[in-house]
């Protein structure tokens, strides 16, 4: 499997101490890279994206402000590891400059398309939806078009038009806590107008996913297809577990699932991602890969308190996946009915 994206000049990386006797996903051993307390005013930072830019790394982070209210921060960083943060929280304007703020935000993901950088996440449209904006030097922040109706969450772009078209995942709900579970594509020609909404692939029948799924990190194109990190939820007797899972899109109809891992590819078992504000959390936001030795650095919140990191390799991840695929009916589809 090679990656096909721009060469990554300050990768971060760490090879692992041992071979894996299961997914090859390991961490990055100095975790959590970001701790509690990490900007005045703000408690937590978790659930977070990060991009390469100029000579380093740039990020859109979940800052918990001290009142409990969610918002979006800016971060760089030369090494994708260690980060300075901005104090305060990114300011949103709309089309014609004016102040335009949303009531909270949280869960960003960050993606460049073309010459421009878009910025998601989740906010109040009476009800959760979804917000999006757009930058091209990370001074300026305009709001676009909310771009479905709640509720709706965990919205992600692809990193290019597809058929001339953007293309973004997303988790329609209900005003439940997403009792809908499943991963769905839209597509627009100019980020305003979307349709042509598609069904990806729904819960699993695996323990790990079985309650609800989510869209992850931006995929990831590749010559075999989209490689994609998601999200899987089960329930347990003292609440929700989140891990990482994997799978491998069409490239051309990314509706259309080539290749689904059964296996979780992380599960919470380190002390930061079982112990937080909400214990049991790999929540995966953004992964940074280089084409030229297929290195991923995947970054993912961990029991929303703190932000991991975790490595992979293009070739034996996506093998890992192909060995392990299981596939549903819904699955192979088109997604449409």
């Amino acid at each position: 499997m090679k990656i096909i994206a721009p060469a990554i000049k300050n990768m971060p990386w760490q090879e692992p101490e041992a071979v894996s006797k299961d997914a090859p996903v390991w961490r990055y051993r100095e975790n959590p890279i970001i701790g509690r307390n990490p900007v005045k005013g703000v408690a937590r930072i978790f659930n977070s994206a990060v991009v390469p830019y100029e000579d380093g790394f740039i990020g859109v982070f979940r800052g918990e402000q001290v009142n409990g209210i969610p918002y979006i921060y800016l971060g760089r960083s030369g090494d994708g590891i260690h980060w300075d943060f901005e104090e305060d929280k990114i300011h949103f304007v709309d089309g014609n400059g004016k102040e335009f703020m949303p009531k909270y935000a949280y869960d960003p993901r960050l993606v460049k398309v073309e010459d421009t950088y878009y910025v998601i996440w989740c906010q109040d449209f009476y009800g959760a939806a979804i917000g999006m904006a757009k930058t091209k030097d990370f001074k300026v922040f305009e709001r676009l078009e909310n771009p479905f109706l709640p509720f709706n969450r965990n919205a992600v772009l692809f990193p290019r038009r597809i058929h001339g078209n953007f293309m973004m995942l997303s988790r329609p709900s209900d005003s439940g806590h997403t009792p809908f579970g499943d991963i769905f594509l839209s597509e627009s020609p100019d980020l305003m107008y979307w349709g042509r909404h598609r069904h990806v692939m729904g819960k699993g029948e695996e323990w790990w996913q079985v309650l609800k799924i989510g869209g992850g990190a931006a995929p990831i194109e590749t010559d075999e297809g989209w490689l994609l990190f998601y999200h899987g939820v089960t329930g347990t007797c003292n609440g929700y577990v989140y891990s990482i899972g994997g799978a491998i899109l069409d490239l051309d109809n990314p509706s259309i699932v080539k290749y689904r891992c059964e296996n979780f590819l992380l599960t919470p078992q380190e002390w930061y991602e079982e112990r937080g504000f909400v214990p049991n959390v790999c929540f995966p936001c953004a992964t940074v890969c280089d084409p030229d030795n297929g290195r991923i650095a995947i970054y993912y919140g961990a029991a929303d308190s703190y932000i991991g990191l975790a490595f992979t390799r293009a070739d034996e991840i996506g093998t890992y996946i192909k060995e392990h695929s299981r596939l549903t009916e819904s699955d192979r589809e088109m997604g449409i009915r």
